[in-house]
């Protein structure tokens, strides 16, 4: 098991927490993960571990869907359509 492996499933065992979101994406981001990443910029920033139950259970995503999953987050973080950290109502999330 890799450093990273490790530090992961620390995380998972310490669960959500004000810094902390699991989000499950098995094929494709949900809404909410945009929610959450407005939510660490208003805030003091955080970690979002995709793949993951609200349990813990580290479920993982689709391998043929990571790149896509990928690309949309990327995409979706740099638009400034897609997301705001100030609240804009006219935002779209």
């Amino acid at each position: 098991m890799t450093a990273d492996e490790r530090k992961v499933l620390e995380m998972t065992r310490r669960g959500e927490g004000l810094d902390l979101e699991f989000k499950t994406c098995w094929n494709q981001l949900n809404r909410d993960v945009y929610e959450t990443v407005c939510a660490f910029l208003n805030r003091h920033g955080g970690t979002m571990l995709l793949g993951v139950q609200d349990d813990g259970t580290v479920q993982g995503i689709d391998a043929d869907a990571v790149q896509q999953v990928r690309r949309d987050f990327v995409t979706a973080i740099t638009n400034p359509q897609k997301l705001t950290s100030h609240g804009d109502p006219r935002a779209g999330v």
